[in-house]
């Protein structure tokens, strides 16, 4: 929402955004403060969406200046091992409803955030859990075998897991993910839905996936893949874009089409796989609607037009002369959609 009526005039307020200071938990962080201005009073308001980015942006640099994580990767930790939010919170010592509420978005403190991290290991899982005095020993077992079977399976796809962590980069939810830990099978499913709903080249491949993590962000705070992206003469890029894409490829995920041009340029073209259909359940319902709006935005544009679109993004700008990595605090900034 771009637009809100004066409660005082009645008239259209426009959006508007600043550098402000704001508090939590005793440490102070800048944002960039969304409100919309009265022109004609001077006063400022806010909406609900609005108080939420504007918040967001506070209790992620908090998160990312104190290490604790965040809200879906809380949750992954959690469904691996296959266990109701009320139980895991009785495996870490919490109180009933704890873990099901920092899911939700309640900021955990340091020490608990500690914890969750460190259940993330089975290994350190099934020390909790020896020493859970609640739990039966038939219970114990049970939730014993299955961090066991986790580690196997560790061991057997050791080589699959580094490889996709050495193409996605740095690990770590910031400023530069979105705030979001790198998810590999979202990005693959990110380029299986374009590849389906506009066959684009690379190049117009590499800008559906940037405006569609961008956008993301620009809402909710958040983006979708987690993948850092850099700022190259073409336009922002996702990082080892080319390496992941053969993997891809490779892997069956995708067909890639090469087309020779009259000019002797040659283009890489995606298509899907009649066999590999996309996995809508990995997205939430605000994800796939910014997927569908990318889609309708961008499916008539051409390549080149798209390269000279991203070239106007404060994102491109800012980072090209430096191939730098691009901070998600550009998405504020998005012109094109």
């Amino acid at each position: 929402m771009t637009h809100m009526k004066s409660p005082i005039t009645g008239k259209e307020m426009k959006l508007s955004k600043e550098r402000r200071s704001m508090d939590f938990r005793k440490e102070t962080f800048e944002i960039v403060f969304h409100f919309y201005k009265c022109e004609d009073s001077g006063e400022q308001f806010t909406s609900t969406s609005l108080d939420e980015v504007n918040m967001n942006q506070v209790y992620n640099q908090y998160r990312d200046k104190f290490n604790i994580p965040f809200p879906d990767e809380i949750a992954r930790i959690r469904e691996k091992y296959s266990l109701p939010a009320a139980k895991i919170s009785e495996i870490l010592g919490f109180g009933v409803n704890s873990y099901r509420q920092y899911e939700a978005g309640e900021m955990p403190s340091i020490a608990n955030a500690k914890l969750i991290q460190m259940v993330a290991d089975p290994k350190y899982f099934i020390n909790l859990v020896d020493l859970c005095g609640t739990l039966n020993d038939q219970v114990k077992a049970k939730y014993i075998q299955k961090a066991q079977l986790l580690l196997e399976e560790r061991k057997r796809n050791i080589f699959n897991l580094n490889f996709k962590k050495y193409l996605l980069g740095n690990p770590l939810a910031d400023i530069y993910s979105g705030y979001r830990n790198p998810n590999f099978e979202k990005f693959t499913e990110m380029v299986v839905y374009f590849s389906e709903k506009i066959e684009p080249f690379k190049t117009k491949m590499n800008k559906l996936l940037f405006y569609a993590d961008f956008s993301m962000f620009k809402q909710s705070c958040f983006s979708i893949s987690g993948v850092r992206y850099h700022a190259i003469d073409m336009g922002p890029v996702p990082n080892n874009f080319q390496s992941i894409f053969e993997y891809l490829a490779n892997k069956d995920e995708i067909d890639i089409y090469t087309t020779e041009f009259r000019d002797g340029y040659t283009g890489e073209q995606f298509k899907a796989r009649k066999d590999r259909t996309f996995k809508a359940d990995l997205f939430s319902e605000a994800e796939l609607e910014v997927l569908e709006k990318v889609t309708a935005v961008f499916k008539s544009t051409s390549t080149s037009d798209m390269i000279e679109l991203s070239h106007l993004e404060e994102a491109w700008k800012k980072n090209e002369k430096g191939k730098s990595v691009i901070s998600y605090e550009y998405a504020f900034e998005l012109k094109q959609i």
